[in-house]
């Protein structure tokens, strides 16, 4: 295709809402996918099991991959900027749960969570959403 026809199209602002929103909810999906491979527990069998701190959680996840996506977009121009920023950024919040998983030598923060241990979940979530605002903060 054109690039200058795929220009054409995104100047009209709901296809361009319409184009980084799919083009976020794809990356969202295959970055919760990575999260799954790197946690010791099935997060949506452990959700659907009533599991609130999986649920806490994955939700900081989930929240913070969409807020890094949210400052790629608004600090870039087109879709592909858009989205090698925030893979980076998902980088680096991959790199924040395994430095917290790290820095936390007392307890597994993956058995914990997978035991359900609400304050543990609650504390990752806090750690996904406020380190997506730093690296939101600094991306593109």
């Amino acid at each position: 295709m054109n690039e200058s026809i795929i220009d054409e199209w995104l100047v009209n602002p709901y296809v361009k809402t319409l184009s980084f929103f799919s083009v976020t909810v794809l990356a969202l999906v295959l970055f919760l996918v990575v999260f799954e491979l790197v946690t010791k527990y099935n997060n949506w069998k452990e959700i659907k099991n009533g599991n609130v701190a999986v649920a806490m959680a994955t939700g900081g996840k989930i929240f913070g991959i969409c807020n890094i996506f949210r400052f790629a977009i608004s600090n870039n121009d087109t879709i592909l900027q858009s989205l090698i920023w925030a893979s980076y950024g998902f980088v680096l919040l991959l790199a924040a749960y395994f430095i917290f998983e790290f820095l936390t030598p007392v307890f597994k923060i993956d058995e914990e969570i997978g035991n359900g241990n609400k304050a543990v979940g609650f504390v990752a979530m806090i750690i996904s959403v406020a380190f997506s605002y730093v690296i939101g903060a600094s991306v593109g």
